[in-house]
């Protein structure tokens, strides 16, 4: 259970980062759930507005023109820490060494993919739309954050499930892409290797042309001395 809970709320920061962790904050301090040793912290008045103050930052700069591009490039890493310390406040094992080996594992990786996913959809919304279309993305990715965090609460089991479906869409998704990608550099690759280059010999000969053709364009430059006595 706290498995499925922990990997579920970090996928959810994959979404949005902190909003996941305000709802995880607020049920621990309804006495909901418990947070693992050390921290409980998160549970507190001071994290719960920090959190808070964060999270409504998040949300409006994701519907500011260019600016949610921009910030996807910060959003990876603060995720995937986030999803990390989420997932290890939710996942209890016999030592926090493995605790937090287990929640960087599962809840930083589910949190990077599910990231990831986000960052290609925006993108094509980006070259689709010219950034019209983002702001319609930015409330979906709102969606899926608070109802992700949401089944993570009430069944961390089909939480798990659907992170896993996402992870295996993303995958997809990233692969495909991939394998896209490839086949145009090796024709870009091949085109380039197909021009004709001339041969050694040639280019040696052509480099002693050019020279005695200057030679012989400096020298009929010049006037002729014998000319320059006889007037």
């Amino acid at each position: 259970m706290g498995v499925g809970l922990g990997v579920g709320l970090a996928a959810a920061c994959g979404f949005r980062v902190f909003l996941p962790v305000l709802v995880m904050g607020l049920a621990a301090r309804a006495g909901f759930l418990e947070l693992s040793d050390g921290l409980e912290w998160m549970a507190g008045t001071p994290a719960l507005l920090t959190v808070a103050v964060a999270m409504a930052c998040e949300v409006g700069a994701y519907y500011v023109p260019w600016l949610d591009n921009l910030l996807d490039t910060v959003a990876m890493p603060a995720a995937v820490m986030v999803g990390t310390v989420v997932a290890a406040a939710n996942v209890e094992t016999a030592s926090p060494l493995l605790s937090w080996s287990v929640a960087a594992v599962t809840g930083g990786g589910a949190a990077a993919v599910v990231q990831a996913g986000t960052v290609l959809l925006r993108g094509a919304s980006t070259l689709a739309t010219g950034g019209l279309g983002n702001p319609a993305v930015s409330t979906a990715e709102n969606g899926a954050a608070v109802g992700l965090s949401l089944l993570a609460l009430a069944a961390p089991v089909l939480a798990l499930a659907a992170v896993l479906v996402l992870v295996f869409v993303v995958v997809a998704r990233i692969r495909r892409r991939a394998g896209r990608l490839g086949p145009r550099r090796c024709h870009r690759a091949r085109g380039l290797r197909g021009v004709p280059r001339a041969p050694a010999h040639r280019l040696y000969h052509g480099a002693d042309d050019d020279a005695d053709s200057r030679a012989e364009g400096a020298s009929g430059s010049q006037p002729d001395s014998r000319r320059l006595r006889s007037m």
